[in-house]
């Protein structure tokens, strides 16, 4: 019977040109399985085979654990103290084994272990397609759709399959069977069944790979896309850069008549890209992803990491798009918050951050509208700053000699420290339930109380808007903090 199981075995490997050890590892695996049977509870079976003699050995193995971990199953596990009583110098991770009776292969429910062995096989060949194949190194798999799975879509390549789901496809887009498709490979999952390939054709880096695949530039180092940001099927913004000041950037891209950048639109469902220039000036990088918008002034504001974009009425609709989409692409591309606003709006809250900064130092500091006036002139915005400037440079303020500006600075560190008092008592008054909300830092749980969010529920009730006042966090942030903030109030629900 060992001879004929040797034969079986190579006629498997030649016939599925798979390895004789992979071959012998379903083997093993099948009367492992068998021998499993014959015992009660979950026990580890462990079958040796030698590869030249088809003999076979079985063993039964407990893994060794640690004693303060306790036995999760008995039957498969032995505490450290008592395997050692066993075998001296054993180790937490490794097994003890005791050989026990072999199955003989005449009593192996042949269905069964024939069910396995072709099982492993089919595993085995399906890695080893899937390796060749990403062995090449493609980033784009291009293939034809073979079928509809539940509203995804199955991509088949040679002997190798993608599935290109329903959230990642382009909107409106009519894939049928037999069609040709390109999409992007986002990862490889081995415990999918079926197609293992995970595709994409929304994804940004689909864009970037085919105008990697257009732009030869790109390729060869002297142009490179920084970032790329999509509304898939209707509208794309991608930010480039030249590394040879010979090679125009934008020009390049679109190409001759535009021949490359239509070449992705067309690939893309009619997708629209607007190619920006990329800088290391943040507000520059901006006003270029805003195109085509004409910005006449722009505000930074790196506490919070956004800009205030100030446009004329005429370019006020262009800036923000339609359902506010350039703007949001914008915002996606340069990883800034923008907020779009006309002259009269940009005034409004110019003037408004101006009487609340002259407000702070008049309460705070305790001075006249004047004092308050010439410090927000040069430029202070914070007691922070009052406090801590070198002392130096606010002497060089004409209106104010040594005595006031001692007296300013006292004036503003007694302040910032009944402040944080103050903030420390808010903090206490946080209940445990809100301090051990998943997500919250201690500096947002300061912010929060300052506000008066002292409890889960006040946390739950605030809206996206409320919060982003608060903690300076993007809207999408925020409403991942509030919708966990809310999840107590329909745990058990259906």
């Amino acid at each position: 019977m060992n001879r004929e199981m040797l034969m079986l075995v190579e006629a498997i490997s030649r016939e599925k040109n798979v390895e004789r050890d992979v071959v012998f590892g379903a083997v093993e695996a099948a009367l492992a399985q068998a021998t499993k049977k014959l015992y009660k509870g979950d026990v580890d079976i462990r079958v040796a085979v030698d590869r030249d003699s088809g003999h076979y050995e079985t063993f039964r193995r407990w893994l060794v654990v640690p004693d303060e971990a306790g036995l999760q199953n008995p039957d498969a596990e032995e505490m450290l103290m008592d395997a050692r009583e066993r075998i001296a110098d054993v180790e937490e991770g490794e097994y003890i084994e005791e050989q026990v009776e072999s199955v003989p292969i005449g009593r192996i429910g042949a269905m069964a272990a024939k069910q396995v062995i072709l099982q492993k096989i089919r595993d085995a060949e399906r890695e080893m397609l899937l390796n060749e194949f990403m062995s090449r190194g493609d980033k784009i798999l291009v293939g034809t759709v073979k079928r509809m799975d539940k509203g995804d879509i199955i991509v088949e390549s040679g002997r190798v399959e993608g599935r290109l789901r329903r959230g990642d496809m382009i909107p409106k887009e009519n894939l049928r069977t037999g069609d040709r498709v390109r999409a992007m490979i986002m990862e490889v999952d081995l415990t999918l069944r079926g197609a293992p390939i995970i595709l994409s054709r929304s994804a940004p880096e689909f864009m970037v790979e085919l105008f990697r695949q257009e732009v030869p530039e790109i390729e060869q180092g002297l142009l490179e896309i920084k970032n790329c940001a999509r509304d898939p099927g209707s509208r794309a913004k991608i930010a480039v850069l030249s590394h040879d000041k010979r090679v125009d950037p934008i020009g390049t891209c679109v190409g001759v008549r535009g021949t490359r950048v239509n070449a992705v639109t067309n690939e893309l469902a009619g997708e629209r890209v607007d190619i920006v220039l990329w800088s290391e000036d943040p507000a520059q990088f901006v006003i270029g992803a805003l195109a085509p918008a004409n910005v006449s002034s722009i505000v930074v504001d790196e506490e919070r990491h956004a800009m205030d974009v100030v446009v004329d009425e005429e370019n006020l609709a262009i800036a923000i798009g339609r359902g506010g989409q350039n703007v949001r692409l914008a915002s996606e591309l340069t990883g800034w918050k923008i907020n779009i606003m006309d002259a009269a709006e940009s005034a409004q809250k110019h003037a408004e951050e101006s009487d609340a900064i002259r407000t702070l130092f008049m309460e705070k500091l305790d001075v006249d509208q004047e004092i308050a006036d010439i410090l927000y002139a040069e430029g202070f915005t914070s007691l922070e700053e009052v406090a801590y400037v070198p002392i130096q440079e606010m002497l060089e303020i004409e209106s104010f000699d040594e005595d006031t500006v001692t007296e300013l600075r006292a004036r503003a560190k007694d302040a910032l420290l009944t402040l944080e008092i103050a903030r420390e008592e808010s903090v206490e008054e946080v209940s445990q339930d809100l301090r051990d909300l998943e997500g919250l830092t201690p500096e947002l749980i300061a912010s929060l109380a300052v506000k008066g969010v002292h409890t889960r529920d006040d946390l739950a009730d605030l809206a996206v808007d409320e919060l982003t006042e608060i903690t300076g966090q993007s809207e999408d942030e925020a409403k991942a903090l509030i919708m966990k903030a809310r999840e107590h109030w329909f745990a058990g629900q259906e």
